[in-house]
């Protein structure tokens, strides 16, 4: 499966559009807002750049990534005016896979213009957006043209399913799930392991080349405590999407084989994974690492939407185009409401939190 051609955020602001349904993304990216800011200030002090080179990295189709370039934005124009120095001119490059709706982000950018001219007599400052489609996991830009990458929400998505998951007569190995469980060979953590630090490898060599020296990355991915892969933080919740798919197996709408050919394409690291890439690959310095956990709310949201739905919403908006291409996508509905019915049934026996990890790297 060509990923390039296939996976992508669902577009549009329809009710299971990621526009719709990426407010989790939105507040676990809240929690690190200061230490995003907190960079950005610094990259601005140490380099003082009249064109600020920013690109955000797995941008999407959905408001957030506007909302951190304003951020970014005024965070700046704060620092300038203290430093009594002048300000720059933003160049921000959003980039995403060729098949994401980069018409919906240009479409939302008049009004963004406006909001951010709003009251001012010096018509704000000069920001220039463009898209740059392609996958991260190589070059995407000139050489030492950024400053500072933002990246949310993208990195535990590998550029593909490990290829060691198949046996030398090309049978899948991790049969009856779609992800690594406490059931799945050694071979298969293995296989992703090596595959993200493949991916992640090639991912800092080409970011050192685009970012000027003394450029910084702030990355906010899915994470995971301990050297366990079948965690209950992360990884369980494609257990329960495994169970959801059981289900329509049991109901006659999806063949048990056609499980066992599905893999997806995730790797969620450990701080020491991470940071052993980092420090092999050799361009970048470990400024900043966390882990941390994002409170759920339980309760019904104000459309009276459970959590489990939310949750479910969420994925579809991340996975439909997935699970429509492998299995069809006929069964997208089903599937989707059995699943936010098993995470309500799950978070009621137990609190089940994703693990978030943060890093700030600065380019060597």
């Amino acid at each position: 499966m060509d990923l390039e051609k296939v996976f992508h955020m669902t577009g549009g602001v329809g009710e299971t559009s990621y526009s719709r349904n990426s407010s989790l993304q939105k507040k676990a990216s809240d929690e690190v807002k200061l230490v995003t800011l907190e960079t950005i200030e610094e990259v601005q002090r140490t380099l003082l750049p009249k064109s600020l080179g920013i690109a955000d990295l797995g941008c999407s189709s959905g408001p957030n990534t506007l909302t951190t370039i304003r951020d970014i934005v005024e965070t700046i124009e704060e620092n300038c005016r203290s430093m009594e120095q002048p300000l720059p001119e933003f160049r921000i490059h959003l980039n995403d896979l060729p098949t994401n709706d980069f018409n919906a982000i240009f479409q939302s950018l008049p009004e963004f213009y406006k909001e951010l001219k709003k009251g001012r007599i010096d018509g704000g400052p000069s920001i220039y957006i463009a898209g740059f489609p392609g996958s991260f996991y190589g070059r995407l830009f000139p050489d030492n043209c950024l400053h500072f990458i933002y990246s949310s929400f993208s990195l535990h998505w590998l550029s593909k399913v490990p290829s060691g998951l198949y046996d030398e007569g090309g049978r899948p190995i991790n049969r009856g799930t779609i992800y690594i469980s406490g059931q799945s060979p050694a071979k298969v953590s293995e296989a992703y392991n090596a595959q993200f630090r493949q991916d992640f490898s090639l991912f800092l060599s080409s970011r050192s080349q685009e970012l000027v020296r003394g450029g910084k990355m702030m990355l906010i991915l899915l994470g995971r405590e301990g050297p366990s892969h079948a965690d209950r933080a992360n990884s369980f919740f494609w257990e329960l999407l495994t169970r959801a798919l059981g289900k329509l197996v049991d109901q006659g709408h999806v063949e048990k084989e056609m499980i066992d050919s599905y893999d997806v394409h995730f790797y969620a690291p450990t701080i020491e994974e991470l940071e052993n890439v980092v420090k092999t690959e050799g361009s970048f310095k470990v400024d900043h690492l966390q882990l941390f956990e994002v409170e759920k709310e339980v309760k019904s949201d104000d459309d009276g939407r459970s959590y489990g739905t939310k949750v479910s919403r969420t994925v579809r908006a991340i996975q439909e185009s997935m699970i429509a291409h492998h299995f069809g996508e006929q069964i997208v509905d089903n599937l989707f409401e059995e699943y936010g019915r098993l995470l309500d049934e799950e978070v009621a026996k137990e609190d089940i939190k994703p693990i978030t990890l943060v890093s700030v790297l600065t380019n060597l």
